[in-house]
């Protein structure tokens, strides 16, 4: 399994398009056969701060992830919105190892 934490710095006057555009990707993203888990979040204190979790069987189906529509729609539509370039951190799962627990 792996677990990519993507973080995302957006223009304040995006915020709104920016939050309908990623829950139109996470709803593509859970219905991926390889994925686990797709979470979009804000930042309590920061609303331009959002960090997207996205869980997936394989390094393969994560790749995979990157050639859905859904997600290339995603990511040409928010390009421009964002303050900074997103940065994606990959990790691997240690511990729950069941995927009837995630």
């Amino acid at each position: 399994m792996i677990v990519t934490t993507v973080f995302v710095y957006v223009k304040p006057e995006n915020i709104d398009d920016f939050k309908e555009a990623s829950i139109e990707n996470h709803k593509g993203s859970i219905e991926e056969s390889g994925n686990m888990r797709f979470d979009v979040l804000q930042c309590k204190d920061d609303p331009t701060r959002f960090l997207l979790y996205e869980a997936y069987e394989s390094v393969e189906a994560a790749k995979a992830h990157k050639d859905t529509p859904h997600y290339l729609k995603w990511r040409d539509t928010v390009a421009d919105w964002m303050a900074k370039p997103r940065e994606g951190i990959p990790y691997y799962v240690i511990a729950p190892t069941e995927r009837t627990v995630w």
